[in-house]
Protein backbone atom coordinates (compact mmCIF):
# COMPACT_ATOMS: atom_id res chain seq x y z
CA UNK A 1 0.00 0.00 0.00
CA UNK A 2 2.55 2.31 0.74
CA UNK A 3 4.54 1.73 -2.41
CA UNK A 4 1.37 2.23 -4.18
CA UNK A 5 0.75 5.44 -2.27
CA UNK A 6 4.43 7.21 -3.07
CA UNK A 7 3.71 6.16 -7.18
CA UNK A 8 0.51 7.85 -7.20
CA UNK A 9 2.02 11.19 -5.76
CA UNK A 10 4.92 10.89 -7.94
CA UNK A 11 2.80 10.62 -11.00
CA UNK A 12 0.36 13.10 -10.13
CA UNK A 13 3.15 16.00 -9.57
CA UNK A 14 4.68 14.94 -13.34
CA UNK A 15 0.96 14.98 -14.32
CA UNK A 16 0.41 18.30 -12.97
CA UNK A 17 3.94 19.87 -14.27
CA UNK A 18 3.33 18.95 -17.75
CA UNK A 19 -0.18 18.37 -18.58
CA UNK A 20 1.51 14.92 -19.69
CA UNK A 21 3.52 11.97 -18.65
CA UNK A 22 1.33 10.86 -16.26
CA UNK A 23 -0.18 7.59 -17.94
CA UNK A 24 3.96 7.11 -19.22
CA UNK A 25 4.94 6.80 -15.69
CA UNK A 26 1.63 5.43 -14.11
CA UNK A 27 2.16 2.09 -16.10
CA UNK A 28 5.83 1.29 -15.51
CA UNK A 29 5.56 2.67 -12.10
CA UNK A 30 2.99 0.01 -11.56
CA UNK A 31 5.02 -2.50 -13.54
CA UNK A 32 8.48 -2.41 -11.54
CA UNK A 33 6.53 -1.11 -8.05
CA UNK A 34 3.65 -3.85 -7.85
CA UNK A 35 5.49 -6.56 -10.13
CA UNK A 36 2.20 -6.53 -12.70
CA UNK A 37 2.33 -6.99 -16.49
CA UNK A 38 1.59 -3.95 -18.55
CA UNK A 39 -2.28 -5.51 -19.07
CA UNK A 40 -2.79 -5.31 -15.27
CA UNK A 41 -1.36 -1.84 -14.72
CA UNK A 42 -3.22 -0.51 -17.94
CA UNK A 43 -6.90 -0.02 -16.35
CA UNK A 44 -5.21 1.13 -13.08
CA UNK A 45 -3.18 3.24 -14.62
CA UNK A 46 -6.11 4.93 -16.57
CA UNK A 47 -8.13 5.08 -13.35
CA UNK A 48 -5.51 7.08 -11.41
CA UNK A 49 -4.52 8.90 -14.12
CA UNK A 50 -7.88 9.97 -15.06
CA UNK A 51 -8.51 11.10 -11.34
CA UNK A 52 -5.65 13.42 -11.48
CA UNK A 53 -6.30 14.87 -14.99
CA UNK A 54 -9.86 15.78 -13.99
CA UNK A 55 -8.89 17.77 -10.68
CA UNK A 56 -6.42 19.81 -12.71
CA UNK A 57 -9.00 20.22 -16.08
CA UNK A 58 -11.49 21.79 -13.47
CA UNK A 59 -8.68 24.28 -12.65
CA UNK A 60 -7.79 25.28 -15.48
CA UNK A 61 -12.06 25.68 -16.65
CA UNK A 62 -12.07 27.50 -13.27
CA UNK A 63 -9.80 30.00 -14.79
CA UNK A 64 -11.06 29.88 -18.45
CA UNK A 65 -7.57 28.41 -19.73
CA UNK A 66 -9.68 25.08 -21.27
CA UNK A 67 -9.94 25.25 -25.35
CA UNK A 68 -13.34 23.30 -24.62
CA UNK A 69 -14.27 22.29 -28.30
CA UNK A 70 -11.27 21.27 -29.24
CA UNK A 71 -11.01 19.53 -26.16
CA UNK A 72 -14.37 18.13 -27.34
CA UNK A 73 -13.51 17.19 -31.08
CA UNK A 74 -10.39 15.44 -29.91
CA UNK A 75 -12.22 13.13 -27.10
CA UNK A 76 -15.64 12.19 -30.14
CA UNK A 77 -11.83 11.41 -31.96
CA UNK A 78 -10.27 9.26 -29.64
CA UNK A 79 -12.32 7.52 -27.33
CA UNK A 80 -13.53 4.85 -30.00
CA UNK A 81 -9.89 4.06 -30.78
CA UNK A 82 -9.31 3.35 -27.18
CA UNK A 83 -10.93 -0.48 -28.12
CA UNK A 84 -8.59 -0.36 -30.77
CA UNK A 85 -6.33 -0.06 -28.97
CA UNK A 86 -7.14 -2.30 -26.62
CA UNK A 87 -7.76 -4.70 -28.76
CA UNK A 88 -4.25 -4.90 -30.06
CA UNK A 89 -2.74 -4.98 -26.66
CA UNK A 90 -4.69 -8.02 -25.97
CA UNK A 91 -3.53 -9.64 -29.19
CA UNK A 92 0.02 -8.69 -28.22
CA UNK A 93 2.29 -10.88 -25.90
CA UNK A 94 3.54 -8.89 -22.47
CA UNK A 95 7.28 -8.74 -23.36
CA UNK A 96 6.48 -7.26 -26.68
CA UNK A 97 4.14 -4.51 -24.55
CA UNK A 98 6.88 -3.88 -22.69
CA UNK A 99 9.49 -3.02 -25.37
CA UNK A 100 6.74 -0.96 -26.92
CA UNK A 101 6.02 1.25 -23.86
CA UNK A 102 10.10 1.37 -23.55
CA UNK A 103 10.82 2.75 -27.29
CA UNK A 104 7.67 5.09 -26.54
CA UNK A 105 9.39 6.79 -23.66
CA UNK A 106 12.98 6.43 -25.30
CA UNK A 107 11.01 8.74 -28.30
CA UNK A 108 9.30 11.22 -25.96
CA UNK A 109 12.94 11.29 -24.29
CA UNK A 110 14.10 12.31 -27.73
CA UNK A 111 11.49 14.79 -28.46
CA UNK A 112 11.99 16.71 -24.97
CA UNK A 113 15.96 16.93 -25.37
CA UNK A 114 15.35 18.86 -28.90
CA UNK A 115 12.75 20.92 -27.85
CA UNK A 116 15.51 22.08 -24.93
CA UNK A 117 18.18 22.27 -27.57
CA UNK A 118 16.68 24.01 -30.33
CA UNK A 119 15.83 27.31 -30.68
CA UNK A 120 12.87 27.65 -33.55
CA UNK A 121 12.44 30.61 -35.34
CA UNK A 122 9.52 32.33 -35.42
CA UNK A 123 8.41 31.95 -39.05
CA UNK A 124 9.24 28.43 -38.87
CA UNK A 125 6.41 28.12 -36.01
CA UNK A 126 4.40 30.75 -37.79
CA UNK A 127 4.59 28.32 -40.72
CA UNK A 128 3.30 25.34 -39.05
CA UNK A 129 0.50 26.67 -37.08
CA UNK A 130 -2.31 24.67 -38.81
CA UNK A 131 -5.04 26.21 -36.13
CA UNK A 132 -4.95 29.64 -35.03
CA UNK A 133 -6.47 31.14 -32.42
CA UNK A 134 -8.24 34.64 -34.00
CA UNK A 135 -7.17 37.50 -31.48
CA UNK A 136 -10.19 39.52 -32.03
CA UNK A 137 -12.60 36.78 -30.30
CA UNK A 138 -10.06 34.79 -28.13
CA UNK A 139 -11.22 31.92 -29.60
CA UNK A 140 -10.03 29.27 -32.63
CA UNK A 141 -10.96 29.95 -36.15
CA UNK A 142 -13.06 26.84 -37.11
CA UNK A 143 -12.60 25.34 -40.36
CA UNK A 144 -12.67 21.61 -41.77
CA UNK A 145 -9.31 21.56 -41.42
CA UNK A 146 -9.14 22.53 -37.89
CA UNK A 147 -11.41 20.22 -36.87
CA UNK A 148 -10.00 17.33 -38.77
CA UNK A 149 -6.49 17.97 -36.89
CA UNK A 150 -7.74 18.04 -33.25
CA UNK A 151 -9.82 14.87 -34.53
CA UNK A 152 -6.36 13.32 -35.37
CA UNK A 153 -4.94 14.23 -31.84
CA UNK A 154 -7.45 12.28 -30.25
CA UNK A 155 -7.68 9.46 -32.26
CA UNK A 156 -4.12 9.11 -31.78
CA UNK A 157 -4.56 9.97 -27.95
CA UNK A 158 -7.68 6.66 -28.08
CA UNK A 159 -5.37 4.47 -29.89
CA UNK A 160 -2.56 4.90 -27.56
CA UNK A 161 -4.79 4.84 -24.09
CA UNK A 162 -6.23 1.50 -25.35
CA UNK A 163 -2.80 0.34 -26.24
CA UNK A 164 -0.32 0.83 -23.09
CA UNK A 165 -2.58 3.31 -20.49
CA UNK A 166 -0.46 6.07 -22.02
CA UNK A 167 -3.20 9.16 -21.57
CA UNK A 168 -1.84 10.81 -24.61
CA UNK A 169 -1.18 13.87 -23.24
CA UNK A 170 2.42 13.45 -24.62
CA UNK A 171 0.80 13.62 -27.64
CA UNK A 172 -1.48 16.36 -26.81
CA UNK A 173 0.98 18.51 -25.69
CA UNK A 174 3.52 18.86 -28.25
CA UNK A 175 1.09 18.49 -31.03
CA UNK A 176 -0.96 21.40 -29.74
CA UNK A 177 2.16 23.52 -29.18
CA UNK A 178 3.79 23.03 -32.80
CA UNK A 179 0.35 23.25 -34.97
CA UNK A 180 -1.70 25.87 -33.04
CA UNK A 181 -0.91 29.16 -31.13
CA UNK A 182 -2.50 28.83 -28.13
CA UNK A 183 -0.67 29.63 -24.63
CA UNK A 184 1.37 26.62 -23.22
CA UNK A 185 -1.15 27.41 -19.75
CA UNK A 186 -3.87 26.59 -22.32
CA UNK A 187 -2.89 24.11 -24.18
CA UNK A 188 -1.99 22.08 -20.76
CA UNK A 189 -5.37 22.55 -19.42
CA UNK A 190 -6.76 21.41 -22.68
CA UNK A 191 -4.62 18.37 -22.39
CA UNK A 192 -5.74 17.56 -18.88
CA UNK A 193 -9.52 17.62 -19.93
CA UNK A 194 -8.85 15.45 -22.69
CA UNK A 195 -6.98 12.62 -20.69
CA UNK A 196 -9.58 13.07 -18.11
CA UNK A 197 -12.14 12.42 -20.54
CA UNK A 198 -10.38 9.92 -23.26
CA UNK A 199 -8.84 8.09 -20.18
CA UNK A 200 -12.39 7.15 -18.48
CA UNK A 201 -13.73 5.81 -22.10
CA UNK A 202 -10.71 3.51 -21.65
CA UNK A 203 -11.58 2.19 -18.13
CA UNK A 204 -15.48 1.70 -19.20
CA UNK A 205 -13.73 -0.37 -22.47
CA UNK A 206 -11.40 -2.22 -20.53
CA UNK A 207 -13.89 -3.21 -17.74
CA UNK A 208 -16.14 -4.12 -20.05
CA UNK A 209 -13.49 -6.64 -22.04
CA UNK A 210 -12.83 -8.41 -18.15
CA UNK A 211 -10.23 -6.57 -16.92
CA UNK A 212 -9.90 -6.95 -13.41
CA UNK A 213 -9.27 -4.08 -10.70
CA UNK A 214 -7.81 -4.63 -7.14
CA UNK A 215 -10.28 -1.64 -5.71
CA UNK A 216 -7.73 -1.20 -2.39
CA UNK A 217 -4.61 -0.39 -4.23
CA UNK A 218 -6.74 1.54 -7.48
CA UNK A 219 -8.25 3.65 -4.71
CA UNK A 220 -5.15 4.80 -3.02
CA UNK A 221 -3.35 5.10 -6.16
CA UNK A 222 -5.87 7.08 -7.57
CA UNK A 223 -6.30 9.27 -4.55
CA UNK A 224 -1.92 9.28 -4.57
CA UNK A 225 -2.24 10.64 -8.08
CA UNK A 226 -5.14 13.26 -7.20
CA UNK A 227 -2.89 14.87 -4.35
CA UNK A 228 0.40 14.52 -6.31
CA UNK A 229 -1.57 16.84 -8.91
CA UNK A 230 -2.74 19.12 -6.76
CA UNK A 231 1.04 19.67 -6.16
CA UNK A 232 2.63 20.02 -9.40
CA UNK A 233 -0.07 22.57 -10.60
CA UNK A 234 1.22 24.79 -7.88
CA UNK A 235 4.57 24.19 -8.13
CA UNK A 236 4.37 24.63 -12.41
CA UNK A 237 3.93 27.67 -11.97
CA UNK A 238 7.04 28.64 -10.05
CA UNK A 239 9.31 26.64 -12.87
CA UNK A 240 10.14 27.75 -16.40
CA UNK A 241 9.14 25.09 -19.09
CA UNK A 242 12.51 24.16 -20.39
CA UNK A 243 13.42 23.13 -16.37
CA UNK A 244 10.65 21.23 -16.87
CA UNK A 245 11.11 19.19 -19.65
CA UNK A 246 14.55 18.61 -18.62
CA UNK A 247 13.32 17.42 -15.61
CA UNK A 248 10.95 15.49 -17.20
CA UNK A 249 13.97 14.22 -19.60
CA UNK A 250 15.79 12.49 -16.82
CA UNK A 251 12.34 10.90 -14.93
CA UNK A 252 11.18 9.14 -18.52
CA UNK A 253 14.97 7.91 -18.89
CA UNK A 254 15.14 5.89 -15.89
CA UNK A 255 11.40 4.37 -16.24
CA UNK A 256 12.63 3.96 -19.85
CA UNK A 257 15.86 2.18 -18.53
CA UNK A 258 13.75 0.76 -15.78
CA UNK A 259 11.27 -0.91 -18.46
CA UNK A 260 14.81 -2.14 -20.63
CA UNK A 261 15.77 -4.26 -17.36
CA UNK A 262 12.70 -5.66 -17.34
CA UNK A 263 12.57 -6.93 -20.39
CA UNK A 264 15.60 -8.74 -20.46
CA UNK A 265 14.26 -10.43 -16.88
CA UNK A 266 11.79 -11.28 -18.99
CA UNK A 267 14.00 -13.40 -21.25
Amino acid sequence: MEVSLILGVVVGVVLGLTGAGGGILAVPALVNGMGWSVQEATPIALIAVACGAALGALDGLRKGLVRYKAALVMVIGGIPFTKVGLAVAQRLPPTLLLVLFAGLTLFVVARLIRQTLQKRASQDDADRTMARIDPTTGRFRWTWRTASLFAGFGALTGFMTGLLGVGGGFVIVPAMHRFTNASMHGIVATSLLVISLVSSGGIVVAVANGASLPWPTTALFAAATALGMGAGRKLSSRLSETTIQRGFAVVLLGSAASMIVKVFGNM
